[in-house]
């Protein structure tokens, strides 16, 4: 379930940002993109990564539940750096809505 909120989440910033900096080619064609190939595909990622941690750390609940928090939110960031590119317009590189204490994703 906790894959399923973050990659609905992950979906719904670079929503925003594409919306925002007018990237991708139209709201139509961004959205079918987000709900029927990103959000799904991160989705799988992540409970992979959820599983492989689990197994990894076994029975150690406070270091599990830390690695769980650090992989997921690390994968989730990759995701939208994927698709923060050069693609947008923005001054910057990055929404007027980002907090400037925030780095903007990308490689």
């Amino acid at each position: 379930m906790a894959g399923l909120v973050l990659a609905v989440l992950t979906a719904m910033v670079l929503g925003r940002a594409l919306n925002a900096c007018e990237g991708g080619v139209n709201n139509a064609a961004n959205s079918t993109f987000l709900l029927f190939l990103f959000i799904p595909g991160l989705w799988a990622v992540l409970t992979l990564a959820w599983i492989a941690v689990g197994a990894l750390l076994g029975n150690r609940p406070s270091l599990h539940a830390a690695a769980l928090v650090v992989v997921l939110l690390v994968l989730c960031w990759c995701a939208v750096s994927l698709f923060w590119g050069e693609t947008y317009a923005c001054p910057g590189g990055a929404p007027p809505w980002w907090p400037s204490f925030v780095p903007t994703p990308g490689f």
